[in-house]
């Protein structure tokens, strides 16, 4: 697991972070399952490299994790180190291949039309991971997973909310173009990181979906299962505070440095939800649809 430790600790994502309040055997668990993700997304991502070029090493790694998943001998070291997480919980080669078709739409997909096509990506890239990590983290109800399938959808519009302008220079607007006529903002303006007041309540809309889906799955989440899922709570928590942090910037999200919780406030939502899982307190409701 020494390589996908390394990987993990390097990325410094918020996701890894949530980690830290799992036993050691779910927590390799997790750390092998996000250097997956993390190794499949860098190759999307890497524009250095030709389209098609890329395109071909996702196919490399779609068949090297059937391999893992069919227990034969994988090529790459990660996902020989997810082997046996895969074998102990489970964990089924469609929900490896959804991840990989979500990494691959940012190949071709450079725009979204409709609130329905980025739902799609967005359970791609981030339900499904959680699909994966509620296996690890261990569950009883079957609720759990369409939590796992809300918070997704939710923490992947916070990132994007968040990473609008970081997006911008890659050519990519995440935000639909169906929202984006409602609200007369063009895509070109988002490109050249105009803000406006159009574009504020344009954000305001894709928050209050966000914050709709924060809310389902805080209802949907079973009281039996909240200690079960206390590492998935910690992250609704953390990106329910980011999402407040980049509404209270009025969404402003153009300039050079990146919306972030700092680190003293990460630590204090760690240290919140360490003392609410040993006392057995509830969660402290990270959300309610007009909640702060």
């Amino acid at each position: 697991m020494e390589n996908s430790r390394a990987i993990t600790k390097k990325s410094a994502s918020n996701l890894a972070l949530a980690f830290f309040l799992l036993p050691k055997s779910k927590r390799d668990g997790m750390s092998a399952l996000y250097a997956f993700c993390r190794e499949v997304d860098d190759i999307a991502d890497n524009e250095v490299v030709a389209v098609e070029e890329r395109r071909s090493g996702l196919a490399d790694w779609r068949e090297d994790i059937r391999r893992a998943c069919d227990g034969g001998m994988p090529a790459f070291l990660v996902n020989r180190e997810l082997q046996p997480i895969i074998a102990h919980y489970k964990l089924p080669f469609a929900h490896f291949d959804e991840i990989i078709r979500g990494v691959e739409m940012d190949l071709d997909i450079k725009r979204y039309q409709t609130m329905d096509d980025l739902e799609q990506y967005c359970y791609r890239v981030a339900s499904v991971v959680g699909l994966l990590s509620i296996e690890i983290f261990g569950y009883k109800s079957t609720a759990c997973r369409d939590y796992a399938v809300y918070l997704g959808k939710a923490l992947q519009l916070t990132n994007i909310l968040r990473d609008v302008r970081t997006d911008a220079e890659r050519g990519r607007v995440y935000l639909p173009l169906s929202e984006l006529a409602r609200f007369e903002v063009t895509p070109e303006e988002i490109l050249r990181f105009e803000y406006s007041e159009r574009y504020h309540r344009l954000a305001i809309s894709v928050a209050e979906q966000a914050r709709q889906f924060y809310e389902l799955a805080r209802v949907t989440l079973p009281e039996t299962e909240r200690p079960s899922m206390v590492a998935a709570e910690l992250m609704a928590a953390v990106y329910w505070r980011l999402l407040n942090k980049i509404e209270s910037k009025r969404f402003n999200v153009f300039g050079a440095a990146p919306i972030r919780l700092g680190k003293p406030a990460k630590l204090a939502l760690i240290a919140d939800a360490w003392l609410r899982q040993i006392t057995g307190r509830p969660p402290p409701g990270y959300v309610c649809v007009t909640g702060k």
